[in-house]
């Protein structure tokens, strides 16, 4: 029996056949629904008593003829959105990690408080924590969607590492403790950097989210992608190039992303291979020692079930 039927038997004669005209049946369904809205974005459309040519006439398009309009795009809208999606990372990043440390620990009045604060951000909408700090602190609005996004991100963060660190084996923490080295300096030489390696994926992917949830910033004021091109350029030239701007949006928000995915997937292949998440830095040899100690006998531990502990030298 192969692996593939395990759980199921294979598809006789007529299931292949049932499952051939399904697929064929939903591929038409799906062109048709493409070609109708093809169809109707391409139709002349009445508007104020003046009809206007449809949404791929080049009428419509030539604006972005101007350099200047491409410079607006660029250098302010893409500009604008980049710079408080990096900052709000890096800082989401940090935050993440010393929440997940915080919540982790084996202390109960630093992991319940910490517990508290990471339920609250989490409830929060984004949009309202930009508007409770740019209201209230009086902040600026760059820093009012930094640091909303830090905060939701970063929870979400580190609720992630916190979840890598759990899903350790046992074997990981008792290596460091045995080598004589102290349970927050295990979890952070040993545990964490093996923890981040494990989350990459999801970490990534909430990066993704910060990037995006940065058109946030256009309800507050913040001159990002989405305000540049949908309320400034589209209301100097008109709602004739709406449709335009909103496509030129679209496909800049895509291309951000996907090449944030791509890093990730990049990211995660080079460091597929290592034991280990962190690189140390060359002259730092004793903490360099004490991980690759800790971890060849976490590997033995895993391995044979056995005491941790290295065997002492005769």
């Amino acid at each position: 029996m192969s692996g593939a039927s395990v759980l199921f038997d294979a598809p006789g004669p007529k299931a292949r056949r049932r499952s051939l005209i399904s697929s064929i049946v939903s591929g038409v369904l799906i062109l048709a629904g493409l070609g109708w809205i093809a169809l109707t974005l391409a139709a002349p459309r009445e508007s104020g008593g003046i009809t206007l040519p449809g949404y791929f006439d080049p009428s419509r398009w030539d604006v972005f003829a101007d350099p200047e309009v491409w410079e607006r795009i660029i250098f302010v809208g893409v500009v604008g959105t980049l710079s408080a999606a990096l900052t709000a990372s890096v800082f989401a990043v940090v935050l993440g990690v010393i929440l997940s440390l915080l919540r982790s620990s084996d202390v109960a009045w630093i992991r319940v408080p910490t517990a508290v604060v990471l339920e609250f951000v989490r409830g929060m909408p984004v949009l309202l924590m930009m508007l409770f700090i740019l209201l209230v602190l009086n902040t600026g609005a760059f820093w009012a969607v930094v640091a909303a996004l830090t905060l939701y991100n970063g929870a979400l963060i580190g609720e992630a590492l916190r979840a890598g660190l759990a899903s350790l084996p046992r074997g990981q923490r008792e290596a460091g403790l045995s080598l004589g080295m102290r349970p927050l300096q295990s979890k952070m030489l040993v545990e964490f950097p093996q923890a981040f390696r494990q989350m990459l994926p999801i970490i990534v992917a909430q990066l993704v989210v910060l990037l995006k949830d940065t058109s946030l910033g256009y309800i507050v004021g913040y001159t990002e992608l989405l305000r540049v091109n949908m309320n400034q350029l589209a209301t100097f030239y008109g709602n004739r190039y709406l449709f335009s701007f909103f496509v030129v949006t679209l496909v800049l928000y895509l291309i951000m992303n996907l090449s944030l995915s791509w890093f990730a997937r990049w990211l995660s292949r080079r460091t597929a291979s290592r034991s280990s998440g962190m690189r140390l830095p060359p002259d730092d040899a004793t903490q360099a020692i004490l991980v690759a100690q800790a971890t060849a006998a976490a590997q033995q531990s895993d391995a044979t079930g056995g005491d941790p502990r290295p065997s002492p030298r005769s």
